[in-house]
């Protein structure tokens, strides 16, 4: 069984600041309590297509994967280790990520897109759409533990991204005050 959960989300900034503020999402410290679950992000590889000019980035995301007690002793771990692919086409306004796990994969699969383009009314606004997909791998007598473990990764990610929507209003307020005092 595969559960998701798609959002959306107009943040009432440009989106070149919208974009800005993603790649500061988890190197503020400041950030840091919001986003207590990730644990670290690390660049792996970054580079401009000559072509096209779109900017592909491939990063390294570890997170806290909240789980109870006994469900840790049967994986083993609760740090599960994503890889985040990124594309911005500066010229068409566009980003897109696909993160998906690469640990705890025999035990449940996880992915999630998300896209940020200008508001189709209001280009001085950003639209984010959000996207995400979890399937426990399960034996069919206990399907209905991972239809369980299934709902509350759901609910606990409905949370996360709350607080990753906060943060990101939080960076392109300081964005937009930042640019305002250098201008002057």
């Amino acid at each position: 069984m595969v559960r998701g959960y798609k959002q959306e989300h107009v943040y009432k900034h440009p989106w070149d600041r919208v974009t800005a503020a993603t790649w500061r999402k988890y190197q503020d410290l400041d950030n840091k309590p919001q986003l207590s679950h990730v644990l670290s992000v690390d660049t792996i590889a970054r580079r401009v297509d000559g072509a096209t000019g779109v900017l592909e980035s491939t990063r390294l995301v570890s997170v806290n994967a909240p789980c109870p007690w006994w469900l840790q002793r049967i994986i083993g771990d609760r740090v599960c280790h994503c890889i985040e692919r990124s594309s911005v086409d500066a010229a068409a306004r566009t980003m897109q990520i696909v993160t998906r796990n690469v640990t705890l994969k025999d035990f449940v699969e996880v992915e999630e897109k998300c896209w940020c383009s200008p508001h189709p009314q209001n280009p001085d606004w950003t639209l984010f759409r959000q996207e995400m997909n979890i399937r426990c791998s399960t034996l069919s007598a206990l399907a209905s533990l991972a239809e369980k473990i299934e709902q509350r990764c759901i609910e606990k990610f409905q949370q996360n991204s709350a607080k990753g929507r906060q943060v990101m209003e939080q960076l392109c307020a300081f964005l937009e005050k930042e640019s305002s005092l250098g201008g002057s």
